[in-house]
């Protein structure tokens, strides 16, 4: 139950922390519920996120490192994909 105090904290027309943990976080998941609502937009943050990162080539080959062996330490999915390069050819 919210206090009479914690109310008027989160009425108000000021933006940041008013000090009320239990409103900043209702407020937070109000807000990204609506903001999450509209795909497009989302989309548009994920292009940005993805374009930035992919300029640091250093970040990004660490990430395909970590991910290479993440998917090598796996022997049958590894065996799968032999069998299947096999039959390509």
């Amino acid at each position: 139950m919210m206090k009479k105090d914690d109310q008027a904290a989160m009425s108000s027309k000021g933006r940041g922390w008013h000090g009320n943990p239990e409103g900043h976080a209702i407020a937070g998941r109000k807000g990204g519920a609506k903001v999450s609502a509209d795909r497009q937009h989302m989309s548009e943050i994920g292009r940005r996120g993805g374009a930035k990162v992919s300029q640091d080539r250093l970040h990004m080959a660490e990430i395909g490192r970590k991910g290479g062996e993440k998917v090598s330490s796996d022997r049958k999915h590894m065996s799968s994909i032999d069998r299947k390069g096999g039959e390509n050819h």
